[in-house]
């Protein structure tokens, strides 16, 4: 089996009933009264060779029951499950399917995907010695995708207007509809107000305690509620990276939404896309490749940050900093390059035009590129 998971509206029903237009197949979806009926009832196309689950995981016994689904027919169907929340977080009781299905994540859309300049996957390189030839994307292109967001909906309807009456739309379902089904909570107005609180927290480290604050609840309930808003795909957290050796914050999150057009600040809003792209390339590699790449951030205790760090087999591979015009490197890249031994370093400019590869710094190839560019081979 496969499962298809990712945040809501992201393409995932669009994406898997288009397979029914290559195969012979049977579409089910959990929140359709007919069909929530036949998967009840396990009344299903004999004949279909593919069967699709669409929010399956909103029924309580879904594992259990996927589970005999498969050992049943697993050898004559294939088995696509497609849903918005986590479907490897929420047990819901019942075996946990080890060795019965790969995990796919759909993202947003990229700015590759966005532009139409996608590069074949055996080309893909991220660091590569000489200068790109100058991608098809171009600054208005990243303007829109800043400003309307990744999801299809908004960023096809080209309108701001639109984008923001979807946003806000997105959040209220989000909170009423998904939260209630999948969690025992009672309070939404307050996980509402939290998910509208934030986006003023993208950029920064994430304090839990000032946001129980605002909120007047317990820490850990607060600390609970963020947990939901991941489950649900609204956001994600990154752990810090370093050792004691540097000073490192050992504990500290960040934050970034799905959604980065959620977030008013422009530079934390950039560097809120540029996360989501780095996190789909480390999801890809997972994914696709069965590779291990981990996202972090750098931070010690005295204030030097590095905006992300890729961890390729536990090692720093790459480190990425965003920044919103052209300048020199900064401080912080800097200071932990001359302490931390990394293959790659890239220094992201969101409308710079300047691409010049700088002298390396304690073996790290270090580069200074436009957002258009380096986004462009993120495909």
């Amino acid at each position: 089996m496969v499962l298809l998971v990712g945040p809501r509206q992201c393409g995932k029903t669009t994406l898997a009933r288009m397979f029914l237009q290559e195969t012979r197949g049977a579409y089910y979806n959990w929140d359709v009264d007919k069909h929530r009926a036949a998967l009840r009832a396990s009344d299903l196309e004999p004949d279909a060779l593919l069967w699709i689950f669409d929010e399956i995981h909103k029924f309580r016994s879904w594992r259990n029951w996927l589970e005999g689904q498969f050992d049943l027919n697993g050898k004559e169907k294939q088995i696509l499950v497609a849903g918005s929340a986590r479907l490897d977080v929420y047990h819901r009781g019942g075996d946990s399917l080890q060795g019965r299905f790969f995990s796919h994540r759909l993202h947003p859309l990229t700015f590759a995907e966005a532009n139409n300049h996608l590069l074949p996957l055996e080309n893909l390189d991220l660091i590569p010695d000489a200068p790109l030839v100058p991608p098809s994307g171009s600054d208005e292109a990243l303007s829109a995708l800043l400003m309307l967001g990744g999801f299809p909906e908004p960023f096809q309807s080209g309108s701001e207007r639109l984008a923001a009456r979807w946003r806000r739309s997105y959040g209220t379902t989000l909170v009423r509809q998904d939260v209630r089904d999948l969690e025992s909570v009672r309070d939404l107005d307050k996980i509402e107000l939290l998910f509208d609180r934030l986006p003023q927290c993208v950029g920064s480290v994430l304090s839990i305690n000032s946001l129980r604050e605002d909120l007047e609840v317990a820490f850990n309930t607060a600390r609970n509620w963020i947990s939901i808003l991941e489950r649900t795909y609204a956001v994600f957290r990154i752990p810090p990276f370093g050792s004691p050796k540097i000073k490192a914050v050992k504990k500290e999150q960040k934050l970034y939404f799905w959604d980065w057009s959620r977030v008013e600040d422009p530079a934390a809003r950039f560097e809120n896309l540029l996360a989501v792209h780095l996190l789909r390339l480390c999801h890809w590699a997972e994914d696709v490749l069965g590779e291990s790449l981990e996202l972090r951030y750098f931070r010690d205790v005295v204030g030097h940050e590095v905006d992300f760090v890729l961890l390729k087999g536990k090692k720093p591979w790459l480190v990425v900093e965003a920044k919103s015009s052209d300048q020199q490197i900064d401080t912080g890249l800097k200071y932990l390059l001359e302490r931390v031994r990394v293959p790659h370093a890239i220094q992201v400019a969101a409308f710079g035009k300047r691409d010049a590869t700088l002298p390396a710094i304690n073996g790290a190839k270090i580069r200074i590129m436009p957002a258009t560019r380096f986004l462009t081979q993120l495909a």
